[in-house]
């Protein structure tokens, strides 16, 4: 087996659980004086095909005790003199983890560590979630069904799923592991948290959005949010099989995103605003040139021809700082075809306003707000914010000329996520921006289980504001077949 670097011969040594090794202590390997190569383990001491857990004993995870932690430490030290990491390094994730629990389990063999099967690949599967992963999150990232994972210090973690949030039996040793994986995650993108800099926002590589604030900040140990993606991305079609949205619903955003209108999607926090996003890219024709701009990038495009910007917080010295307007004005240099940026939260709004008036058809993005109208009110709002002192009428006459449509996205009380509106931008009376809502979700009522019962429809209106725009690109017979359908009564989600 490549990589060791020898163990210990001393089959007198007994390590239990929750004791202390002998009087000498688990010797290291480096002062071994008769190293073994290849330790011999018979099918007495390890079966190859140990036996399943009891069902009992995998319905929770088991609370780890210090004493625990302490034996798993002592072969864990053991571990890192037995194994060349750099050789570890050149090995997929599959054939490193086999590696490891053999040398693992040839240590506990050789140390004559006393304990059952099921604690045996407890310690096996934390030492190599510890080596090659991020510890004890392993088993809640290989989740699914998980939305989101939130830990709150070392002794508490909760997940979301399915809407609702509930405790699990996930520990971290001490605060200060938990720190550690923290630290390797936002490392990965190029960036720290320390008592210098105690908040960062991060991503895993699959796109999972990271969030981490450390001690002094977090009072209970460092906080440590993930909103994790989908391994499978969504589409629409399956957001219409989850009742999100109608078929007819679906077929209108298809076109909204085909006749490259210009798109914001609004909603809370949790609603589903990036996965829609994500939903109405994939109808962007494979020869535009799209640029990305996002504070951790999340976004997952499928097309060829994609430039993704991401910004980049102050270092040490507060200098370095590259923000979300910066890469808006500088994708503007790089003839984009569309500019969708992942969350609208500042200045840059201004920015990207005048790339959606200035050639950049079927730009978009996204920000929190409550409703459609909420939703102008506050790109008019963070513009002031940026120091801008523009008239609010000449503000609002640029949000008419620049959005299209408004896609609202809501998160209801059942956990349940549906697309509520679609709404366009009209125009201006007065000083007042005038809307008009295409298609509606209204709650009709809730059934015995507590999960709320609503409907899709359209509004009626026969010949929406884009229409035009959806016939120059050859949807109009779709869009008028759609528009029929969503007036129909049978479309009820449940």
């Amino acid at each position: 087996m490549f990589g060791r670097r020898g163990s210990s011969s001393s089959g007198t040594q007994t390590i239990r659980p929750g004791g202390t090794p002998g009087a000498q202590g688990m010797p290291a390997p480096a002062e071994q004086s008769s190293p073994v190569a290849e330790p011999v383990i018979t099918e007495q001491a390890q079966p190859e095909t140990p036996p399943a857990p009891e069902p009992a004993e995998t319905a929770a995870p088991r609370k780890k005790n210090n004493e625990y932690y302490e034996t798993k430490a002592q072969i864990f030290s053991a571990l890192v003199e037995a194994i060349d990491l750099s050789q570890l390094a050149r090995l997929d994730a599959e054939d490193a983890r086999d590696e490891i629990r053999d040398v693992v389990n040839d240590i506990i063999t050789l140390k004559n560590v006393v304990m059952s099967i099921s604690e045996q690949e407890d310690l096996l599967e934390d030492i190599c979630n510890d080596v090659l992963g991020y510890g004890p999150l392993e088993p809640l990232l290989a989740r699914d069904d998980i939305a989101d994972i939130m830990v709150n210090g070392a002794a508490t973690t909760y997940i979301e799923t399915e809407g609702k949030v509930e405790q699990t039996g996930v520990t971290f040793r001490d605060n200060a592991q938990l720190m550690n994986i923290c630290q390797r995650i936002v490392s990965q993108v190029g960036r720290r948290v320390d008592d210098s800099s105690p908040i960062c926002d991060a991503r895993l590589p699959d796109g999972s959005r990271v969030n981490v604030i450390a001690p002094p900040l977090a009072i209970d140990g460092p906080a440590l949010t993930i909103r994790k993606f989908k391994r499978d991305k969504l589409t629409l079609d399956q957001l219409t099989k989850f009742g999100s949205i109608t078929p007819a619903g679906s077929t209108l955003l298809q076109i909204i995103g085909r006749s490259r209108c210009n798109v914001l999607i609004s909603g809370g926090t949790g609603s589903g605003k990036t996965t829609l996003l994500n939903c109405l890219t994939a109808y962007i024709e494979t020869t535009e040139r799209i640029i990305t701009c996002e504070d951790s990038a999340e976004l997952q495009l499928q097309q060829p021809h994609v430039v993704r910007l991401e910004t980049r917080p102050p270092n040490l010295e507060g200098e370095g700082e590259i923000t979300m307007r910066d890469l808006v004005k500088n994708c503007l240099r790089m003839r984009p075809e569309r500019i969708i940026v992942g969350e609208v939260r500042g200045p840059e709004a201004f920015d990207l306003l005048q790339a959606m008036n200035t050639g950049h058809d079927g730009s978009m993005g996204t920000l929190h707000a409550n409703s459609p109208r909420e939703a102008l009110s506050r790109l008019e709002s963070m513009i002031t914010m940026g120091g801008f002192t523009l008239p609010s009428r000449t503000l609002r006459e640029m949000i008419v000329s620049s959005i299209d449509v408004v896609v609202q996205a809501a998160r209801l009380r059942d956990g349940s996520r549906r697309i509520t509106h679609i709404t366009e931008v009209m125009g201006m009376e007065g000083d007042i921006i005038t809307t008009q809502d295409v298609f509606l979700y209204d709650i009709i009522g809730e059934d015995p289980n507590g999960r709320i019962i609503g409907r899709h429809r359209s509004t009626g209106i026969g010949k929406p504001k884009f229409w035009e725009r959806a016939r120059y690109f050859g949807e109009e017979a779709r869009l008028a077949q759609a528009l029929d359908e969503a007036e129909m009564p049978e479309y009820v989600a449940e």
